[in-house]
């Protein structure tokens, strides 16, 4: 059987990547002021009209993939004789994966022979995007599907997610900051170090006064994590601020010399809570 990937927008993985390894991802929607956007990893480059509305002061809401939605895809592929693995967005961040579980277990009532894997990433933006993008990788190099799928169900927990963002009022918006913290921290230039725990949770770990010391504070992060890391990709997502990496990325490479590192916009999905200036970094290490 041939093995087919679906994701959702939520991965955050370069459009180019996606097309060329012929990976579906279905889009969320989100809806800023007057416009309806479909997250489709800035083909269209939503990329430049969302983050434009997030700056004029536009409040971004959010619309999940329902389980229709999943189940064309699922069909259409099952029947072109697929073994189909959806990886998905961290459940408790969004609806998704149960969407998705809806969906399979339908096609399943009619197709008997259906192969279809729902995963829960536990993962969000580039961290989700690491497990698609080394899944591609092995399905180029001819691994069965059996294989992929214990691989990601034994890695997703090892998966690292750490960032800050530049504006707390945001993540005050999207419930994961009260309100006093919001504004003490905006008025102090306090910036959170927040991760993603093996539930998939989004909490905070630490502060940084001020935008550089908590940029130094994500290349600790991966210094402190990473597992050979000569062998490994390193991730980051940013909220349309590249001109910012420079130095991160910089050094990245020159201490810790990393096979390769992938840098890509956080789309509008998850760039609705996170919003501008937020960088986010990605690897494995032995645990979160």
């Amino acid at each position: 059987m041939k093995t087919i990937l679906v994701t959702d927008s939520c991965c955050d993985l370069p459009y180019e990547y996606i097309y060329e390894n012929s990976i579906i991802v279905l889009p969320l929607t989100v809806h800023l002021k007057d416009k309806e956007i479909r997250d489709e990893l800035g083909k269209e480059n939503t990329y430049k009209i969302f983050y434009e509305g997030i700056r004029a002061g536009e409040m971004p809401t959010t619309s999940q993939i329902n389980a229709y939605s999943f189940k064309d895809v699922f069909e259409k592929y099952t029947k072109d004789g697929y073994d189909v693995i959806y990886i998905g967005f961290s459940s408790v961040l969004s609806g998704c994966v149960n969407s998705a579980r809806l969906a399979a277990e339908e096609v399943k009532e009619e197709i008997n022979s259906a192969s279809i894997t729902i995963i829960d990433s536990k993962s969000a933006s580039l961290g989700l995007g690491l497990l698609v993008y080394y899944a591609s990788e092995f399905i180029k190099q001819g691994k069965s599907t059996e294989f992929i799928v214990k691989w990601i169900e034994d890695t997703k927990l090892k998966v690292n997610h750490w960032f800050t963002v530049e504006d707390l009022n945001h993540l005050y918006r999207g419930g994961r900051v009260s309100k006093t913290a919001a504004t003490i921290g905006t008025i102090l230039s306090i910036k959170p170090i927040m991760t993603v725990n093996d539930e998939g949770k989004l909490i905070p770990v630490s502060k940084a006064k001020g935008r550089k010391k908590s940029l130094n504070a994500l290349i600790e992060k991966i210094k402190e994590n990473i597992v050979n890391p000569e062998e490994q990709t390193v991730f980051i997502s940013h909220g349309d601020c590249k001109e910012e990496l420079t130095g991160l990325i910089q050094e990245i490479n020159e201490i810790l010399k990393v096979k390769n590192i992938i840098v890509n916009p956080i789309g509008a999905a998850i760039g609705s809570h996170a919003g501008p200036g937020t960088v986010a970094v990605f690897f494995l290490g032995e645990k979160r």
